[in-house]
């Protein structure tokens, strides 16, 4: 019986890669750190910005203390803000798989390395505002993905809001769109639907489930890859 699911954020429900992307070079580029796009997909995607940052610094040798990251994170979140301003879209089928969970009364969760007022912006640009009683971000955990503590985390908080201390993880689907981000939920030990909209398949292959495009799920599908995952 599906019971609960939690969704990433970027890249999953909003096409805002390419906006953290631009945010991001806001901010490296003129410490001559920037880098492209295809290089963020295939290194840094999945990372929260403490962690990317860490790891940028990390690979160009530069010291990076924890006043610097945190005005780092700072900027790049300024940053951020203002590109969405000028508009992000949701990816196709976001919006209709996330009314009709509503309309099957299945509670719903995000679980993301973007910090929880970024990831509350951008629900509201797309009307998603009301949608998700739980937000775990990046400034909830110690640890970003793949570690699994930000879905043991939203996890635990829908079992406890809704009343569901008989909430068993086998109940519960994630869906996700980075390899980092597939090990962290098969790490917490949950079902993992993977959409292919920022890796490849092949880069998705631990997940339990892989589709090309949120178009096409909903509650009966998700019940059905899930009910056979169980059996």
């Amino acid at each position: 019986m599906l019971k609960a699911v939690i969704f990433d954020f970027d890249g999953v429900l909003a096409d805002s890669e390419p906006l953290h992307y631009q945010a991001f070079q806001k901010v490296l580029v003129p410490l001559g750190l920037g880098h492209s796009y295809e290089r963020y997909l295939e290194h840094f995607i999945g990372f929260d910005d403490r962690d990317a940052f860490r790891e940028i610094f990390g690979e160009a040798n530069r010291p990076l203390d924890a006043a610097t990251l945190a005005s780092l994170i700072e900027s790049k979140s300024a940053a951020f803000k203002t590109i969405v301003a000028k508009g992000v879209r949701p990816f196709p089928g976001a919006a209709s798989l996330v009314a009709d969970l509503i309309r099957n009364e299945v509670p719903l969760a995000i679980a993301s390395g973007a910090l929880k007022d970024e990831i509350r912006l951008v629900l509201t640009a797309l009307r998603l505002g009301s949608a998700f009683s739980i937000i775990v971000g990046a400034d909830d955990v110690q640890r970003s993905k793949p570690d699994p503590e930000s879905y043991l985390l939203a996890f635990q908080r829908l079992a406890k809001v809704h009343d569901k201390s008989n909430l068993n993880r086998r109940d519960c689907v994630v869906i996700e769109d980075t390899p980092a981000g597939v090990q962290a939920a098969k790490s917490a030990g949950l079902f993992c639907v993977a959409v292919t909209h920022t890796s490849s398949v092949e880069g998705l292959a631990s997940a339990d489930h892989v589709v090309k495009s949120l178009e096409g799920l909903n509650y009966e599908v998700l019940v059905g890859v899930l009910g056979r995952w169980k059996a």
